[in-house]
């Protein structure tokens, strides 16, 4: 693996001393402008971007932690798990006095340009890695340039970037079995984002979910996880030949959203059609009814991604886990199927 361009590296191709490149990296009397020059001409055609925050950041510990997120500006700022993911990082920087560099990107290539960016000219310690993708084209790119990283996702998706996941196929498992226990035998599930690598585990999981439970598989609607594309999702459901009972969603956006639609259509929750949400944020509590969902602390969460990444840049590696699995919260938006007349 690539490791980030050192000193040394910079000495031995310019033929002087280490402190000969230190003193040109950081301004400093001691060389002639002829040989700081042709020094930082050397660095620059192996990769390096001057640093425009090394002392900045070597006076808040271990430094600044980047985050690329691939969402609009305002989508991000309605979707409550990034703001509690968010909130949960940052209540670990805050105590170490370091920062978070938050940034929105429009594509995956933007993301590793910026990341390596980031990273060559020295404006953060480290990243944490978010939305993965099957074969995701972050990962090589980002090992290959030494970057250190902890991902959200499940191991399969991350390379050799130590990881932090929660178990979503027991999760959607224990959501289709609680539904089917209260009698429904017609259910669908309005997913994310079809490519990224946790729609691709919950829509399987699904599918085997009903599937062992001797169910026809319900229709399984991608979206890009806003209210919108939530709300245009149920209506299609609800306005099909086969109607589902029930719906689970991958989110409490869309939840909420779905729940408006029903409201729309005359439909009564939950006497006439269940509604569960994913991650259980206050939404969840605001509604009329409440709504049921997979329980998760995603606050918790974004701390522990935190920890993990610290324990990176302490040179521990052993971090990949396994974090609490989402757990049924039932609430008023959930009861049996309507009786068939």
């Amino acid at each position: 693996m690539k490791q980030r361009l050192t000193i040394r590296d910079v000495a031995e191709r310019a033929g002087v001393s280490r402190a000969a490149v230190s003193l040109a990296f950081n301004d400093k009397p001691g060389v002639s402008e002829a040989t700081r020059a042709r020094i930082l001409e050397v660095a620059r055609s192996m990769g390096w971007e001057p640093n425009l925050s090394a002392r900045a950041l070597s006076k808040r510990g271990a430094g600044t932690i980047g985050l690329a997120v691939k969402r609009p500006a305002r989508q991000l700022g309605l979707e409550p798990f990034y703001m509690e993911f968010i909130s949960g990082l940052e209540s670990v920087l805050s105590d170490r006095s370091s920062a978070l560099l938050l940034r929105l990107v429009k594509s995956l290539d933007e993301e590793i340009e910026l990341q390596r960016h980031w990273w060559r000219s020295g404006q953060i310690a480290g990243s944490v890695l978010v939305d993965f993708r099957e074969h995701d084209p972050r990962v090589p790119v980002l090992a290959q340039l030494g970057l250190p990283a902890v991902a959200v996702a499940h191991p399969s998706l991350t390379g050799h970037f130590p990881s932090l996941w929660t178990d979503d196929t027991t999760a959607v498992t224990e959501a289709v079995r609680y539904l089917a226990a209260l009698g429904h035998r017609s259910i669908a599930r309005v997913g994310g984002a079809a490519e990224l690598g946790h729609s691709a585990i919950r829509r399987a999981a699904f599918t085997a979910a009903m599937a062992g439970l001797g169910l026809p598989e319900g229709p399984q609607p991608a979206t890009d996880f806003s209210g919108e594309a939530g709300a245009r999702a149920t209506r299609s459901l609800l306005t099909a030949v086969h109607r589902p009972t029930a719906i689970i969603y991958d989110n409490d956006l869309m939840a909420v959203a779905g729940l408006s639609v029903a409201a729309e259509m005359g439909l009564r929750v939950p006497a006439d059609l269940s509604l569960l949400a994913w991650d259980d944020s206050q939404l969840c509590e605001l509604t009329h009814p409440t709504l049921s969902a997979m329980t998760h602390d995603v606050h918790a969460f974004g701390a522990d991604v935190a920890r993990a990444l610290y324990e990176v840049l302490a040179g521990r590696r052993t971090v990949t886990r396994q974090v609490p699995t989402p757990t049924l919260t039932p609430r008023g938006s959930t009861g049996p199927p309507p009786r068939q007349g």
